[in-house]
This record gives structure tokens, C-alpha cells and sequence, in this order.
């Protein structure tokens, strides 16, 4: 396993350039640089020392694969973390939250145990954004773009960052080429909605939109990570930004694969004749819709801000950005209820959304049609069809395998929540507990109670905060490979 480990290495100290962006932010509003300054040399250093004592070059295959992949966002998030403690800010100083902070960032979950995040200087706030950015197409994906020693191993890599159920398509002869032009679009998509945000703020449609919020908006929001520098959220701007960034959510949460043969190779038919695009804007206009009238029918708000508060929310819950254009908690226990629902279809696979995905949604329920038919008709062979093409049945097993982990740690991690709640006297109720795991492991966000769109997971104790990190790096890495690694077969030659 030392080839992981060296592999590791070269990650965690490539992350020490993306310190100096924070840095030269600092030094351009006049705040200490020195905490970012800090960071990445520890960082670059604990990462060539890593590479030094292990063998960085070795050979790494799918088992490798696993830990690489596992290891990284344990210990990038553990060196994101730096600045919080070198920075000396208040709402960060227990050591647990400033991880679960980092873990939230890099994660792209943007759940946090901030109380006020205006009171954080421009360039940690800049620095929470830009850890989103990174995660959400993923440190590995970027590696493999640029470091021309991680071609070995690489599909591996790429697969588990472009995570669901169906298999890898190429864009490119090689997989760092395919990566690369991944990064190029994510890169393109930044700047255009950082552009689009700013002109509105020029414009004078929205003046609380300044330059520094585009920018920050614009990494969160192409990451579906969802941190925002402001209290309220996307509730601080005007319908003009909101609108404009439920536009650009809704593209963050397509494959990016398709969207590479949509706006690079000028190839609609690749998003028109794919199933799971179809589903994916189905199910985004159903929550809507289902929000739109529950909000209307019970007089919440005028009818311009009932639809676009609904479909904001249903957007930004699906994708699992968890940017926020209300207080949905103050919303009917029926309008909660569908964006808990929304939390565990996800976005699309091969985008930076989480939670189940649509296309597990879909196959799942093609499963089901499937047994139904062939209960009556025992004897009928019935293969199953994503996009025209047949699904092997091992991808299906694993689509059911997936599904059955994910609930059971849901739920595993809702009850110890209560549990620990009840320990410690935290007022947490059933629905909250399962909205803040479904929430975490979903990367999607906020949640509910106190922990909901305004509000922040500060109240749970470490335990509970432990719990939470957890989750969302179990989500992240989308259970499975974890799971792998507890295995015994898998520490056996």
C-alpha cells in the first residue's frame, strides 16, 4: 500500500499552492496572510515527506484505488483546516468544528457550525469558497489533469470523483486528457456564472452583489457546495441573482460528461437522448410544482415570490447545494417534508451533486417494474434498458446495494444522533435528526431546526459533530469504497 500512500502524498502537497489565492486576498484587504502562508508550507511539506518515506511512484490498481481515494478526503480537509486554527477565529477554536468545517467545504456539503459568517475576514471566507470549488470536481480529477506520473491507476481515480452507477465514458484517448477537459469546463462554467453575477450587481438590478460575492458564489455554486458569505444566504440578494443562480445550479447538476458534448462538441442529442436528464428535470419541475402549490394554497407569500422561492429551494435541495432563498423551516410540515424527500434523489451522475442520484432513482424503479411483470410472467426475460442501452445486471446489484448502505447508515446515523441528543439535553426531534443525516450524507447542507437554512449545526456536541463529519465523507466517497476497505478480503494478498 505504499504506492497509496506516496500517491496521497503528491495530493495533499499539490494543495499547498491553492493556499496562496487566500493569501494574496489577505494581503490585498490588509488582513494577515501569514495563516495561509503557513498552511501551505506545512502542507507541501507533510506532503513530500509522505511521497519521501513511501514511494510515490509505485504502481497503483483498483485496490489502491480505494484508499487513495479514502485517505485523501480524510487528510485534505485535516490541512484546509489550518487557517482556521492559524487565524485564531472564535466560532472555530474547538478543533473538531474547524475540521468538520473543512470536511463540509471540501466535501462541497456547506453544512456549518458558523453562527455568523460575516464576522470571518474576506480571505477565510474566501478560503471556505474556494475548498468548495476544489472538492466539488475533485482534487483527484485535478491531479490527474496536470500530474503526469498519476496516469497509472487513473480510471480508477476518475471513476470514483465521477461517481454512479454506470461506467466511465471518455472524452479523450487517455484518462489525464479526459480529466483535463473536465477541469477546462468546470473552470469555464466558474467564470461565466462569476461574470453573469457581477454584470447583475454592475447593472444596478442587484447592488448587494459586488464582485467578491460573485466570485465566492460563483465556487460554490458551479461546486453545488452551497457556503455563501452572507447569514441569510442567496436570501441577502434579489430575485435577479436568485433566479440567475437556480439557472446555473440546474447545469452544475448534469453529467459533465454531457455537458462537455453540449457546449464543446455541439452534440445536443447527447443530453436529449439520455433517460437520466430527462428524470433529473422531471423531478426538479415535480418538487417545484409540489412546493408551489403548497406554498400558494396555504398563502405563505405573494404568487411571484411562491414561485421562486419553490423552485429555488427544490433546485437547490436536489442539486444538494443548499444555498437558501427563504427560511423554509417556517415553511407547512408538508412543504418539509417534499425537500426532505428531494435530499435523497441528488442530482445527476457525474456531476458534483450527491445523495442517491437520479439515475439510481431510475434504475431502481425499472427493477421494481420488472419483478412486478415477472411475478405474472415467471418465464419472461426482461432486460433492463438506461438510454437504449442494457444495463449489465451486476451494475444493477450494485445500484440495490447502494440504495439498501445508504438508508441503513441514514438511519444508523439519525439514531445516534438522538441518542447523543438526549445525552446532552439538545432539543433534536425525530424529523431533525433524520433531516441532518440525510443533510450530511446527502452533501447537501442544511437541514432543519437549528441546524436549518439560516441556522447552523453548532449546538450538537462533539460527538454528534463527529457523527456529521462522517456522514459527509461518507457521502462523498459514496459509501462503497469505505465499505471495501473494512473488509477482510480486501487486507488479504
Amino acid at each position: 500500500m505504499a504506492g497509496a500512500l506516496g500517491l496521497v502524498g503528491r495530493f495533499v502537497r499539490y494543495l499547498g499552492l491553492a493556499f496562496l489565492v487566500p493569501a494574496a486576498v489577505a494581503l490585498g484587504y490588509g488582513e494577515p496572510a501569514w495563516p495561509f502562508l503557513a498552511s501551505g508550507a506545512i502542507t507541501v511539506a507533510a506532503g513530500w515527506l509522505l511521497v519521501a518515506t513511501t514511494g510515490g511512484r509505485q504502481r497503483i490498481g483498483v485496490r489502491e484505488g480505494f484508499l487513495v481515494i479514502s485517505l485523501t478526503w480524510l487528510l485534505v480537509p485535516a490541512f484546509g483546516s489550518l487557517p482556521y486554527h492559524f487565524a485564531n477565529e472564535a466560532q472555530l477554536a474547538n478543533p473538531i468544528d474547524a475540521y468538520f468545517e473543512a470536511v463540509s467545504g471540501f466535501t462541497a456539503t456547506g453544512a456549518t457550525v458558523l453562527v455568523d459568517v460575516e464576522a470571518l475576514d474576506r480571505s477565510l471566507l474566501l478560503w471556505r469558497q474556494l475548498s468548495q470549488w476544489l472538492g466539488g470536481m475533485g482534487i483527484v480529477v485535478l491531479a490527474i489533469a496536470v500530474l503526469p506520473k498519476l496516469r497509472v491507476g487513473g480510471r480508477q481515480l476518475l471513476q470514483s470523483e465521477l461517481a454512479g452507477p454506470t461506467e466511465l465514458e471518455r472524452l479523450a484517448v487517455t484518462i489525464r486528457e479526459t480529466a483535463r477537459r473536465l477541469w477546462v469546463l468546470y473552470v469555464a462554467l466558474t467564470v461565466a456564472m462569476a461574470l453573469v453575477l457581477a454584470a447583475i450587481g454592475w447593472s444596478g438590478l442587484d447592488e448587494g452583489m459586488g464582485v467578491f460575492d460573485a466570485i465566492s458564489h460563483a465556487f460554490t455554486g458551479i461546486s453545488i457546495g452551497g457556503f455563501s458569505t452572507r447569514n441569510d444566504s442567496l436570501a441577502a440578494f434579489g430575485p435577479a441573482v436568485q433566479w440567475a443562480v437556480a439557472a446555473f445550479l440546474v447545469v452544475a447538476g448534469v453529467n459533465f460528461l454531457r455537458l462537455y458534448r453540449l457546449f464543446v462538441q455541439r452534440q445536443p442529442r447527447a443530453l436529449t437522448r439520455d433517460e437520466e436528464f430527462r428524470f433529473y428535470l422531471g423531478f426538479l419541475a415535480l418538487g417545484s410544482v409540489l412546493l408551489v402549490v403548497e406554498m400558494v394554497g396555504n398563502g405563505l407569500v405573494g404568487a411571484e415570490g411562491a414561485v421562486r422561492h419553490a423552485v429555488f429551494q427544490a433546485i437547490s435541495i436536489m442539486t444538494t447545494t443548499g444555498y437558501s432563498s427563504a427560511d423554509y423551516t417556517e415553511w407547512t410540515a408538508l412543504a418539509e417534508m417534499t425537500l426532505l424527500l428531494l435530499m435523497f434523489v441528488g442530482a445527476s451522475a457525474g456531476s458534483t451533486g450527491g445523495a442517491i442520484k437520479v439515475v439510481r432513482h431510475l434504475l431502481m424503479a425499472k427493477i421494481v417494474y420488472r419483478e412486478i411483470r415477472q411475478t405474472v410472467h415467471r418465464e419472461l426475460v426482461l432486460p433492463i434498458r438506461l438510454s437504449g442501452s442494457v444495463v449489465d445486471e451486476r451494475a444493477l446489484r450494485s445500484v440495490i446495494a447502494f440504495v439498501a448502505l445508504y438508508l441503513i447508515i441514514l438511519a444508523l446515523g439519525a439514531v445516534g444522533l438522538l441518542i447523543d441528543a438526549n445525552r446532552y439535553d439538545v432539543e433534536v426531534g425525530a424529523f431533525a435528526a433524520i433531516g441532518a443525516a440525510a443533510a450530511c450524507l446527502g452533501n447537501v447542507g442544511p437541514a432543519f431546526g437549528f441546524a436549518g437554512p439560516f441556522g447552523s449545526y453548532e449546538p450538537f456536541s462533539d460527538l454528534s459533530t463527529g457523527i456529521l463529519t462522517g456522514l459527509m465523507w461518507l457521502g462523498r466517497l459514496e459509501i462503497v469504497p469505505v465499505v471495501v476497505l473494512l473488509t477482510r478480503s480486501y487486507w488479504r494478498p
